[in-house]
């Protein structure tokens, strides 16, 4: 939804049109360039929260000899006027650091500043983050001066919590979409050439990866962020995964 085209209303098919639209202008990944723009992996045995755990291929029922991966990082494009050449960076896995769900959206930077230069020793880009769990908030990261006699500017963060707006209710994981199936509403669900769509991306990536099986599995510890070559995958091009911090439970 963040890449698709506003849509003229909120009918469902119009979204689901929308949605599929956007799955069809993706650049699609030859079977020579999956290495360079997709990193696969499986968590190893470890601790997390302070309890020992399996590797995956220790997990009941797995073969110990699996290549199936535990974590994806992609980076792709969308072939279209709005955003042509920008890429966009997913990652995905089990066995995480956090389980959480967030999108960031990394704005440009200005072509000049107009502050003199010891003013922005720390800047950092203004980006968008939605988080989606296990909070639901979102936060405008921009550049604020700090108080004082000297021009010095900071990144700082405007936060609307979902929680605090509403009184602490948030809807549980399946409310809606239950709420949804019972009302007749598919604005949510996917459309079959919606999958479709989904699946000429991704056979491409796993027709490349079936032709040539993982040397390195398991390849990340449980308890962190995924595998060394996930970060290399998006600091090439200069950027970092986006975490934000635990929340804080009474």
């Amino acid at each position: 939804m963040i890449g698709m085209e506003a849509p003229v209303s909120f009918d469902a098919n119009e979204i689901r049109n929308k949605k599929v639209d956007v799955l069809n202008a993706i650049r699609p990944i030859k079977a020579d360039d999956v290495h360079k723009n997709v990193v696969r992996g499986q968590y190893s045995h470890g601790w997390m929260q302070g309890k020992e755990v399996p590797a995956y291929r220790e997990e009941k029922g797995v073969d110990p000899n699996s290549p199936t991966d535990t974590f994806a990082a992609v980076k792709f494009f969308i072939e279209n006027w709005r955003w042509q050449d920008v890429p966009f960076y997913v990652r995905t896995g089990k066995r995480m650091h956090q389980k959480t769900t967030i999108i960031t959206i990394q704005f440009r930077p200005a072509p000049n500043f107009a502050f003199p230069p010891e003013a922005t020793q720390t800047w950092r880009p203004n980006r968008l983050t939605i988080s989606i769990q296990p909070e639901m908030d979102i936060r405008l990261r921009f550049q604020a001066k700090r108080p004082g006699q000297a021009m010095v500017l900071n990144p700082v963060d405007m936060i609307f919590s979902y929680e605090d707006a509403y009184d602490g209710h948030e809807p549980e994981a399946y409310e809606t979409l239950l709420l949804d199936v019972m009302e007749g509403n598919a604005t949510l669900f996917m459309r079959a050439d919606q999958v479709e769509a989904a699946w000429k991306i991704i056979m491409p990536i796993l027709d490349a990866w079936e032709a040539r099986p993982p040397v390195d599995f398991p390849n990340y510890a449980p308890g962190s962020w995924g595998p060394e070559d996930a970060e290399a995958l998006i600091a090439r091009d200069g950027h970092n995964w986006i975490t934000l911090p635990q929340p804080h439970k009474d």
